[in-house]
């Protein structure tokens, strides 16, 4: 699978399709040390706030990426191919802290291009974030009231926003623009 870097203003993507249906890894921590965590995402956004472009992504406290994404102040999030879909639904199912789960999937971590967080070889689309942002969700601030049923164990997410800093992938992500 052939990669290039993509300028982050000719990545094209199907935002909602990618979130909802493809999901992302996300990854934090450091490849150099051997400390990094990943996890399977389906919550999330991609655009620009405070004149930069941005990857905002959801953990919520309880899951052991969440200990990675606070203490670095990088992440990564690759999208995979189709086939990779039940590779993805067992690192979203299974934690790093019980089992090594990475090595167990069979995907392949690699040095990112400009951050020390990995990403993985098999990935078509990798997403270099520096943290800019984070804070947590409250729920006395849900306008809608069906929110809240997504948090039965009062878990509310922390919200966190990198500045993207670096893209590669595939063809396919790729909007020449004119």
């Amino acid at each position: 699978m052939k990669k290039k870097e993509i300028p982050v203003e000719n990545l094209s993507v199907k935002i909602y399709d990618l979130w909802a249906h493809k999901w992302f890894l996300l990854t934090s921590g450091n490849f150099n040390t051997g400390e990094y965590n990943t996890m399977t995402v389906a919550w999330g956004s991609l655009g620009c706030m405070w004149n930069k472009p941005f990857a905002q992504v959801v953990v919520r406290p309880s899951r052991y990426t969440h200990d990675f994404i606070t203490k670095y102040k990088y992440f990564t999030l690759c999208s995979f191919s189709e086939e990779q879909k039940q590779t993805l639904e067992y690192l979203g199912s299974v934690s790093g802290r019980d089992e090594d789960k990475i090595s167990k999937s069979g995907l392949t971590p690699v040095s990112a291009n400009t951050v020390e967080t990995p990403v993985f070889r098999e990935a078509e689309l990798a997403i270099e974030c520096r943290k800019i942002y984070y804070d947590s969700i409250k729920p006395e601030n849900f306008l809608d009231p069906s929110i809240e049923k997504e948090y039965p164990e009062s878990d509310y997410h922390t919200i966190v926003f990198g500045e993207i800093v670096f893209v590669s992938g595939v063809e396919k992500y790729i909007n020449e623009l004119k």
